[in-house]
This record gives structure tokens, sequence and C-alpha cells, in this order.
């Protein structure tokens, strides 16, 4: 037998042992093997297992005090890089005669402005969140 041969029957018989071992596999092998690794959940519709997650997230409403001590208080706690100071309502008050108001500090809140971020490193806050956030740092 020759070289060539010998190379021919060795993975003929690699191939022979992985078809048997696939074979033997049970259906419920093959079934938990090809399960999805996580399911999508439609608001408004029954989803198992979301209760716990939900729970351990904290669930409802974050107030303007938890938004400030979370994303806000670093820079404007201390008026880091020219942030207006949480409280210095001349400070919030001068902004807000620049920018058009309070909803002109919440436009440049969500886009960001300076040094700080878009929302203010709160991607997830809501404009009505953040709005309240500047409503309680501002004094406005």
């Amino acid at each position: 037998m020759n070289l060539i041969n010998k190379m021919l029957a060795a993975q003929v018989a690699v191939l022979a042992l992985w078809a048997v071992s696939a074979q033997a596999a049970t259906k419920d092998e093959i079934a938990e093997r090809l399960k999805p690794v996580g399911e999508v959940c439609v608001t408004g519709q029954e989803c198992k297992g979301v209760e716990a997650v939900a729970a351990s997230a904290g669930g409802g409403a974050r107030t303007p005090d938890d938004i400030i001590a979370k994303h806000c208080g670093a820079c404007h706690t201390a008026g880091v890089l020219g942030a207006p100071k949480i409280g210095d309502s001349a400070a919030w008050k001068e902004r807000a005669d620049h920018q058009g108001g309070l909803d002109g500090i919440l436009a440049k809140a969500i886009t960001g402005i300076n040094s700080m971020p878009p929302k203010g490193t709160c991607a997830d806050c809501s404009d009505d969140e953040l709005k309240a956030t500047i409503k309680k740092m501002s004094g406005l």
C-alpha cells in the first residue's frame, strides 16, 4: 500500500468515526445544542424570567436626586470645567437667558455642551427625567 492510499484510508477512518459518533447523539442532545441562547420579550406579552431581572434592576422611575448622584454630581457639585454648580441659581439663570430658558438648557443637555457629553452620561434618561433633574440642580 503506497503512502497516498494510507493517507486516504486514515481520513476515511476518521470520517467514519465522526459519522458514528454523530449518529449516537440523541434527539434531546441535538435539541440542547441547537436551542437559542436567549429570548426576545415583547412589551405587553408574558415573558418568562423577566420578573426576576426587573426586580433586581431596581425597576421604578428614577428621581432627580438619583440621577444627580449617579450622573451629574461629579461635575456639577464642584463646577468642573465650568459646569454650573448645583444650587448656583445665578449661573443657571445666566445660561437659561443665553440658551432660551429651561427648554434651551434641556436641548443643550440632550446634545451635549462644551465638555459635557450628550445627556451628561445618562444615555438612558428620558427628556422628562433630564428636565426634572435640571430644575432640581438649577432652582429654575
